[in-house]
């Protein structure tokens, strides 16, 4: 299964057209098909990031299907649509994503997705992506894989993060040495203690994770992002 990671920079007088567009047109026609799903639909968190940036994930089965829904959005019964919508944002940047090895999802059942709009909670995701360093790719996503999503939520009743689903772009279509790592936060009061104090030496001493990763990585990004009401996952 593919991953369409899309980040639209929305014109802020447009937001809430750019918005509805995706409620009520690219969720319900990716549902009518057999082989795509809107999964999120996520704004940076207000403060967290770039003003009126969307983060959107699209999951799609194949190679095929991602060609068809291609030709559709260029040439076919999306390319009005996608016009308007281009209207409504400055820009957009693209990537086609699968899942690591040891990812918690490897795909999802298209079916079981939702597609009506239905309400629910705000959720908040820290969404991770990683550069490793040169030659270091294979080695981070089996340490990551070993160590980091094994701690996440260590010794705790409520963990902070769980991994929803672990990602790397598909061969060819972006930075081949990347990681991304969808992240549902469930415990806030530790995002606001991770914001404002400073890691503490017995955090970052050798043997954790801050510091043994440092030997295959040391940029990353980490953008919060708040769920829209209606997004099909939360």
């Amino acid at each position: 299964m593919l991953f369409l990671h899309e980040v639209h920079k929305v014109v802020g007088r447009k937001e809430d057209e750019f918005e509805a567009a995706y409620r009520d047109h690219w969720m319900p026609t990716m549902a009518k098909s057999d082989y795509a799903r809107l999964l999120w639909y996520t704004n940076h968190a207000l403060g967290s990031g770039v003003s009126y940036n969307v983060v959107t994930v699209t999951a799609i089965t194949g190679g095929p299907a991602w060609e068809d829904l291609a030709r559709r959005v260029q040439k076919g019964d999306l390319q009005s649509w996608m016009r308007e919508v281009d209207t409504f944002r400055h820009d957009v940047v693209g990537k086609v994503l699968v899942p690591l090895e040891w990812s918690p999802v490897q795909e999802f059942d298209l079916d079981a997705i939702p597609s009506d709009g239905r309400r629910h909670d705000l959720t908040m995701y820290m969404e991770d992506t990683m550069w490793p360093y040169a030659g270091e790719l294979q080695k981070y996503i089996e340490m990551s894989g070993a160590i980091y999503s094994k701690n996440l939520g260590f010794a705790r009743s409520v963990p902070f993060l769980s991994i929803d689903i672990a990602l790397q772009p598909a061969f060819g279509t972006h930075v081949r040495g990347e990681v991304v790592l969808m992240q549902k936060i469930h415990d806030l009061d530790r995002l606001e203690r991770l914001l404002t104090r400073e890691a503490s030496p017995k955090s970052r001493a050798p043997g954790t994770w801050m510091h043994d990763a440092l030997a295959v990585r040391d940029q990353w990004e980490s953008k919060l992002l708040r769920t829209s009401s209606w997004s099909p996952l939360y």
